[in-house]
């Protein structure tokens, strides 16, 4: 049995979340709904105009491993901070969360990285992120042990925006691969999509990436069209595995010809939609590597996201696993 359930890999983030309207967003020339990269002088005047906020560890594959903790699982994370406030505050969460997290910091310059999310009334969130030391995160900060004993290794696709971290996803697919694991990604954002199609679609069809997570305007970015079935079909096609979510109608998992769908948990009291797929990856990936059905994969997913959009913040604030208890699976 490996070590690990879960490895993930991503650009370590610090998120500050603020509630602000749609006149906010346009008056910012901000893109509603996406993740925006920002430099520092555009993250100080961001900073400078938001109202009251939250500030939470997170980073989307820092948001998975913590969700894999939350449910139970045994969980590991690579990422890079810096020696400065919110490099502690990101080390202490995630370790508090039960998460193997041992990546060397990266001096104090450039600073941690942070996620300025803007929060609309409809629950949507805006990202503006400052990559900050997360551009530094490079081979050197594989620890191949780890990745050698974990059953998956899974990473945001945001991370082909670094350069030196695709060789590192690389060699951590490389040793995964050689010891019998297997590598999944999330396409992360449909404007990352469409910075990467050609190197995404090739990391599924080379066998690279073995089980793929998008959501609806994900795969239909990736296959430029607007035939959602032709999208799904296509993605079964390319990768052994793929999870679609579709919002408030659930998701729907592919594997070969085998098409399962999954309806979501209700949710009445929606406020922050931040971390919603990370959550479904974790809730997803913990099911996955104890041997359960797909339908039972899904159905995990849908609740550990049910539970994160209730709240601000994505790092859920009540047990997943009792959550799971509760709903009979687990």
């Amino acid at each position: 049995m490996p070590q690990f359930d879960v490895l993930t890999v991503g650009n370590a983030i610090v998120d500050i979340i603020a509630r602000c309207d749609d006149q906010f967003l346009a008056e910012n020339d901000i893109i509603k709904g996406a993740m925006n990269l920002i430099d520092a002088e555009r993250a100080e005047l961001l900073y400078s105009r938001m109202g009251p906020a939250v500030e939470a560890s997170g980073g989307s594959a820092g948001n998975t491993a913590a969700g894999v903790a939350g449910i139970g699982g045994r969980a590991a994370y690579f990422g890079k901070v810096a020696e400065d406030q919110l490099g502690s505050i990101f080390q202490h969460d995630i370790r508090a969360q039960g998460v193997h997290y041992a990546t060397k910091p990266q001096g104090t310059n450039p600073p941690t990285a942070r996620s300025m999310i803007f929060v609309t009334p409809d629950g949507e969130r805006s990202m503006n992120t400052y990559l900050g030391a997360c551009v530094e995160f490079g081979p050197g900060d594989v620890e191949p042990a780890v990745v050698a004993e974990s059953a998956v290794t899974y990473f945001e696709g945001y991370l082909w925006d670094p350069p030196r971290a695709k060789e590192a996803i690389l060699e951590c697919a490389r040793i995964a691969h050689e010891n019998g694991r297997e590598v999944s990604m999330t396409l992360s954002d449909p404007f990352c999509v469409d910075r990467y199609r050609s190197e995404f679609l090739d990391l599924m069809r080379s066998g690279t990436v073995d089980i793929v997570f998008a959501n609806r305007q994900e795969v239909l970015s990736l296959y430029e069209t607007d035939d959602f079935e032709l999208a799904l079909k296509s993605i079964a096609a390319d990768c052994k595995l793929a999870a679609v979510t579709l919002s408030e109608e659930g998701a729907i998992i592919l594997r070969g010809e085998e098409r399962v769908k999954i309806d979501a948990y209700k949710v009445d009291d929606l406020v922050d939609t931040t971390g919603a797929g990370d959550l479904f990856a974790a809730g997803f990936l913990y099911g996955y590597t104890q041997g359960r059905s797909l339908s039972d994969c899904g159905k995990l997913g849908c609740l550990s996201a049910a539970i994160v959009i209730k709240q601000i913040g994505p790092r859920p604030m009540v047990s997943l696993r009792d959550a799971a208890v509760g709903e009979g699976l687990l």
